[in-house]
């Protein structure tokens, strides 16, 4: 009880503060966790981003917009990486200070990367992660001025399937969530995306670290999140480019055209060009811009 009541006075002093704060996504042990040392490592490379391995402590880094620009939404942001990795900053702390500048309350999910000398199964530890962290800001939502009604989620690349399968699942808690809250974004932000784990269109090293070499069918099947649409599945935006050689763009197309049928909101820009990692195109305005369009015109900005 103690513990909790830290956590909660914690999280709340920073949004009262209007701080940039990092704190433990989960009150004393992780779930699904093994005992093991620290071993989380960083490497910056400066054509790429500053690198996180070994991933094991989760961790949730709110930035917070002005109090005169805060506007209620909320975004939980995925690092991509392969679930080998995170992109820190690239696709994430970046990505949410752009976010803070149009009132958008923004957070990082530093999520445990799959492992087996860490987590008892390590195929569910992501998800874990990432519907705690929607558990999170939807309990937390008054006291830090959000609208529960406007929390969604963003994922690149493989930080892109994790959203999508937090969107495609949510009605399949893989938490302890004795309250009741609400596990299912409102929206989804996907760029260049893993989706699938199907063969033919797969990113073989993310179902790789998150399955291990030799995943069952049912396995593949429930991370396929294109085959889990439905009609309550939450409205997203997908952009991804043609020439995308480490994921197939047909991972983008797949979840769209489920989402259509399924008559769920989706909005899909593909690029000619950009390649993965959008390094050097499209610009970061360009899509960026986008996203925030769509965002508005569906009332979440």
């Amino acid at each position: 009880m103690v513990k909790i009541y830290l956590f909660s006075l914690l999280i709340s002093c920073a949004f009262l503060c209007r701080a940039q704060i990092e704190f433990n996504l989960y009150d004393g042990k992780v779930p699904n966790s093994i005992e093991t040392q620290d071993e989380e490592s960083a490497i910056y490379k400066k054509e790429v981003d500053t690198l996180l391995f070994k991933v094991s402590r989760p961790k949730l880094i709110a930035y917070l917009p002005s109090e005169e620009k805060a506007n209620g939404s909320a975004v939980i942001i995925c690092p991509g990486g392969g679930y080998h990795c995170l992109l820190i900053s690239q696709e994430g702390g970046n990505v949410a200070k752009a976010f803070n500048k149009y009132g958008v309350t923004a957070f990082v999910l530093k999520y445990r990367l799959p492992s087996d000398s860490s987590m008892v199964d390590k195929s569910i530890g992501p998800l874990q992660d990432a519907q705690r962290a929607v558990q999170i800001v939807r309990e937390h939502a008054s006291e830090w001025h959000i609208d529960p009604g406007k929390v969604g989620i963003m994922g690149f690349s493989a930080g892109g399937h994790l959203a999508a399968t937090t969107g495609t699942h949510f009605d399949n808690a893989v938490i302890d969530n004795e309250k009741g809250i609400n596990l299912r974004p409102d929206f989804m932000i996907l760029i260049y995306p893993v989706i699938s784990f199907v063969d033919s269109i797969c990113h073989k090293g993310s179902r790789y670290k998150l399955l291990g070499g030799s995943p069952t069918q049912e396995q593949v099947r429930y991370f396929s999140n294109e085959k889990h649409v439905c009609r309550n599945t939450p409205p997203a935006f997908i952009t991804q480019a043609n020439n995308d050689v480490v994921v197939p763009v047909v991972n983008s197309q797949a979840l769209y055209h489920a989402l259509r049928k399924n008559n769920v909101q989706a909005e899909l820009h593909i690029y000619s060009k950009g390649g993965h990692g959008y390094l050097k195109q499209p610009p970061f305005e360009e899509w960026f811009g986008r996203c925030l369009y769509w965002m508005k015109s569906n009332g979440w900005l």
